[in-house]
């Protein structure tokens, strides 16, 4: 649980280098991770479809978050960004392979709701 106590925790008292960045942007990803993860498991605790909404919605954003990072990360560490990219690609390979046409398997399951839909 974060701490609340000193508004100021997370600040450091000179500027960081850019290792000491890409390190913090790698932190900021986990913790976006783990929200995703820990509103994934509120939204399959409830039965209230508003609950699910909102949720949903936020959890939404706590991905476009993880994209925003991880395309700072590779903007930061393009070494990173390749290694990105030879796993991706590793991925697509194996699809091809597997006669995988599209990687939504996260979407078929966890289906995204929204105000809006279930007003349908």
């Amino acid at each position: 649980m974060p701490s609340f106590a000193n508004p100021f925790n997370a600040n450091v008292d000179r500027k960081i280098s850019k290792e000491e960045l890409v390190q913090a942007i790698r932190l900021d990803i986990a913790g976006e991770l783990e929200a995703i993860y820990l509103y994934d498991a509120h939204i399959m605790a409830t039965d209230d479809l508003l609950a699910k909404a909102v949720l949903s919605d936020i959890r939404d954003e706590e991905k476009a978050h993880m994209g925003e990072l991880m395309a700072l990360l590779r903007h930061l560490d393009p070494k990173e960004a390749e290694m990105f990219a030879s796993g991706e690609s590793e991925v697509k390979e194996m699809m091809e392979e597997l006669g995988i046409k599209e990687p939504n398997l996260y979407e078929e399951h966890m289906p995204s709701l929204t105000v809006g839909s279930l007003k349908k």
